[in-house]
């Protein structure tokens, strides 16, 4: 049984279709991104998974249960970080996690899930209002977690954290996913979603254009990658030839230099060539760098769209 089945859900808000017969599986237990340019229809389609909109056309279920009708059974197996949080300004951190603990009829400790996420006892003693904003994020995160839900809902989970942050978020994630919750989050942060996720869904106008995982995008939009060759003491007339000669190969797709490199864009199948290419020019080459394309790369051979 999936975490999350949409099928053939339509939202319009006016003459603005923000969702159109959109149809996605979440399995049990994975680590789902949910990608997609500003107003593909992201945050609608978690709305509708949480019953704060109701679709057009469509289904929508979550854990088994339908989202229109099994409401608060879904809320009680399920932590919500959502975007555009805001935190009860009369309340401390500690207050927050207290009401969030009773409501679930939990008996977690507040002050292991404060430290879980990073918060300090004298921060949570304080109105939470003062808190900067992630602070209040990692209040929120805490709140999220209480009851060890069956699923988690993420909505740009890393938005307002700093590096340390933003990588406890990750650890945090995948110790949910280890324990046999699942998690599905949109960002737009892409590498964030790139480090942790089993696949990601990509959305567009409202449409799901791609699911896949990350390798398998790498697969569909081709495995083009960047070869840089640190070309030392060669002759100036070697160097300046090695553009075009190495542009010849089988499998690359450029080559320029960048001061005393040679910057190569090129399958990962044609980089050993491109450097026997410089070497049979006479070029030495004193260091090699070779990166994979980045999910923000493969992010805008499918949509088109920058994140």
């Amino acid at each position: 049984m999936a975490a999350i089945q949409l099928d053939g859900v339509t939202k319009r808000f006016g003459a603005v279709t923000a969702l159109q017969t959109l149809d996605l599986t979440v399995e049990r237990g994975e680590i789902f991104g949910f990608l997609g340019p500003n107003g593909a229809g992201k945050s609608t389609a978690i709305d509708v998974l949480l019953d704060f909109v109701r679709p057009d056309a469509g289904t929508a279920s979550v854990l088994g249960l339908d989202s229109a009708t099994r409401t608060v059974e879904i809320r009680r197996r399920t932590g919500v970080l959502p975007d555009g949080y805001a935190v009860f300004p009369a309340m401390t951190g500690y207050d927050h996690l207290e009401f969030a603990i009773e409501a679930a009829g939990a008996d977690e400790d507040p002050d292991a899930l404060l430290e879980r996420v990073g918060l300090t006892r004298s921060e949570a003693a304080r109105e939470a209002e003062s808190y900067s904003k992630g602070m209040a994020q990692r209040l929120t995160l805490a709140v999220a977690l209480v009851g060890e839900p069956d699923l988690l809902i993420l909505d740009e989970p890393t938005t307002g954290l700093d590096p340390g942050g933003a990588r406890r978020m990750r650890e945090i994630i995948q110790a949910e996913c280890d324990r046999g919750a699942t998690v599905f989050f949109s960002s737009h942060i892409l590498a964030q979603v790139e480090a942790v996720c089993d696949r990601v869904g990509i959305l567009r106008d409202g449409q799901l254009v791609t699911v896949d995982t990350i390798d398998g995008l790498r697969d569909a939009a081709g495995t083009e990658g960047e070869l840089r060759l640190r070309i030392d003491g060669s002759p100036a007339a070697v160097r300046t030839s090695l553009p075009d000669r190495v542009s010849q190969v089988a499998g690359v797709d450029r080559a320029t230099l960048d001061g005393d490199a040679l910057v190569v864009t090129c399958d990962d199948a044609a980089k050993a060539r491109a450097i026997a290419a410089c070497l049979e020019a006479g070029a030495t080459v004193a260091d090699v760098e070779t990166s994979r394309r980045s999910l923000e790369d493969l992010f805008v051979a499918v949509t088109g769209d920058d994140p």
